[in-house]
């Protein structure tokens, strides 16, 4: 009887391992956690590069011949919220990797949890310095702020003549500080001079007592490094008052809803940016920008550009490494070189940053449009 259990045991086993339903394996899938800022204070960038991301996976949708699965999650433009959905997409749904996320803010407070579980981070649009700082795990496919501060400062300094700057600051956000100081110290080393800084905070709808004090110190530019509806209101408000110089913003302003929300306050308007439609010329640039508008039927912007090339740059990493450890990832991110992205070419340094040319823009005629390249 004991020799007859352990033929039919053998029997079945041997069937099993040779049956066709049993030999073939369920296709795997590599799991992507994306946090961004789908509701709050900036929910409208989230969206945009949410949507960049969705058509760059729908471009690229395997890597190492397996199915890429994003799994989103809302850090409602909150830091707290922003660390503990990280710790959620680490822990429960078990990614080798993020995108994420939007505000510089909410990226550092995700960044240290991943760092510490060796999880790699791409963030889209992150320019704040520190974001990087002594973390191994998290890169950008973005410029820092000294960079686009200077280059603002630049334009403003030898393009339109100023020589004496104001600017609104939005304290609550470290992106805003960060990009203020850069600008500031760019054009004082120039030979320009700050002779008006106002301060406000995130969802504020009031400007005019900061206005009237810029106003009175008769600025050559305003400089508003700040998000889009306080970009918007603050030129609503500036116009009403009459204050008639050039203004000057940054790329977190350059999103659809700025022109929505500021209407023709805004137009004149000048940006610091990643991406301009017009400027694109890269194969995938061209090949994204015909998918993106065909199935969204919007034009391609900055914030949904980036959001593809962190996707893009983050597989790119994967196939390189011919891995999804973490550990892996990480080196191979740490080595990206010439990527021909959708925002142009991409280098990225051992310290997370990259390096590649920024854009200015305009809005006229109620639409971004392209001035020129900047090469770093």
């Amino acid at each position: 009887m004991k020799k007859l259990l352990v033929w039919l045991l053998t029997l079945s086993l041997t069937f099993c391992f040779f049956s066709p339903s049993f030999a073939a394996k369920k296709p795997g899938i590599v799991k992507i956690g994306v946090f961004l800022p789908m509701t709050g204070a900036v929910a409208a960038s989230g969206q945009t590069e949410w949507a960049g991301i969705k058509i760059a996976n729908k471009i690229k949708p395997t890597v190492l011949g397996k199915k890429v699965k994003l799994v989103l999650v809302d850090t409602k433009s909150d830091e707290t919220e922003a660390a503990n959905v990280v710790s959620k997409l680490i822990k429960k749904d078990r990614v080798c990797a993020m995108i994420g996320g939007i505000t510089s803010d909410n990226t550092m407070a995700g960044a240290e949890v991943a760092d510490k579980a060796r999880i790699p981070i791409v963030s889209p649009t992150s320019s704040n310095l520190m974001v990087t700082q002594d973390r191994k795990y998290i890169f950008r496919v973005g410029f820092i702020d000294p960079f686009q501060g200077k280059v603002a400062a630049k334009y403003a300094y030898s393009t339109t003549g100023a020589r004496k700057a104001a600017i609104m600051i939005d304290i609550a956000k470290d992106y805003c500080i960060g990009l203020a100081n850069s600008f500031a110290k760019s054009f004082i080393k120039m030979g320009g001079k700050i002779v008006a800084t106002g301060y406000c905070q995130t969802g504020d709808q009031d400007f005019t007592a900061q206005l009237s004090a810029i106003m009175a110190a008769k600025p050559d530019v305003l400089y508003l490094p700040n998000y889009y509806a306080e970009v918007a209101l603050t030129c609503k408000q500036a116009a009403e008052l009459g204050l008639n110089v050039p203004i000057f913003a940054a790329d977190g302003a350059h999103v659809s809803e700025l022109i929505k929300i500021g209407e023709k306050a805004v137009e004149g308007v000048i940006l610091t940016s990643h991406f301009a439609r017009e400027a694109a010329t890269t194969v995938l640039a061209k090949k994204y920008i015909e998918i993106y508008e065909k199935e969204t039927g919007k034009e391609a912007s900055a914030l949904d550009a980036l959001g593809a090339d962190a996707y893009f740059v983050l597989l790119d990493a994967i196939e390189r490494a011919k891995s999804t450890r973490g550990s892996k990832i990480r080196t191979a991110l740490a080595n990206t070189k010439a990527f021909q992205g959708v925002s142009g070419t991409i280098n990225i340094s051992r310290n997370g940053n990259t390096i590649k040319s920024a854009v200015l823009v305009h809005v006229k005629d109620g639409k971004f449009q392209y001035l020129k390249t900047v090469n770093p």
